[in-house]
């Protein structure tokens, strides 16, 4: 039976793919910040699930957890890094250093950093590491400054692991999702009232479409890798461009 190491399981995606894993017969080991999420979702989803409460970007805590899994979780078939956010919505020239430094800590420091410190049995086991990147890797837009560039990060990230590991068995894939409503906004933003405002009318992805999405990427023939897989909700696009106009 397989295993599968989700990052940032408290909420949205990371949830939606602890839940979808399980159901498909999968062990999967749940990690995030929120011990009360954490041992909610144990709860409902048996001994094949397990918590493990740390901050992605404490590598002390996460090499503490990592090194002292239980069987049959010391094997990992299935890297998901899912573990990331988007703080603020200004303009750089007005953004917080603090909330861009937050994001590159988190969006990339933290994923290819437990990235390296998997790679070694994924390689043994010939696994698999599902990257959560974005539209925002790809398309630009107004306040998503490092938010974007870290994503775009994660593609290419990606992408570069795929060279790396030819001959090793190993497939990656960058899932880049657009509009998914989750708790993404309300923590970008401080407030449910913006959220609401950013999906109201939209028909939004959810994070049981994405989750079921790293499902399929991850129980397909193992001679097959999806390189990058960009999805969108209908009502969604990438333009028209943005103009400002003089006088």
């Amino acid at each position: 039976m397989a295993t599968a190491l989700i990052t940032g399981a408290t909420a949205g995606i990371g949830e939606a793919a602890a839940r979808a894993f399980i159901d498909a017969g999968w062990h999967v080991i749940g990690t995030g910040r929120r011990a009360d999420r954490l041992d909610a979702l144990a709860a409902e989803l048996g001994e094949r699930f397990l918590p493990l409460v740390f901050d992605v970007r404490d590598e002390a805590a996460r090499d503490a957890a990592l090194d002292a899994l239980p069987a049959p979780f010391s094997a990992i078939d299935l890297l998901i890094n899912n573990a990331g956010l988007a703080l603020g919505l200004e303009p750089a020239q007005q953004a917080s250093l603090s909330n861009w430094k937050t994001m590159i800590d988190t969006n990339i420091t933290a994923l290819v950093s437990i990235t390296h410190k998997l790679l070694p049995g994924l390689i043994e086991r010939k696994g698999a590491i599902i990257n959560l990147s974005s539209v925002a890797a790809t398309y630009p837009y107004p306040g998503g400054n490092t938010y974007g560039a870290t994503k775009s990060f994660v593609h290419q990230f990606s992408l570069n692991l795929r060279s790396d590991l030819i001959g090793t068995g190993v497939r990656v894939t960058s899932i880049e999702p657009g509009m998914v409503e989750t708790e993404f906004t309300l923590v970008r933003s401080g407030s449910q009232d913006v959220s609401d405002k950013v999906y109201a009318g939209v028909n939004p992805m959810t994070g049981e479409d994405i989750a079921e999405t790293m499902l399929w990427v991850a129980t397909l023939p193992p001679h097959l890798n999806i390189n990058k897989l960009e999805l969108m909700p209908v009502n969604q696009a990438w333009s028209p461009f943005l103009v400002h106009r003089e006088g």
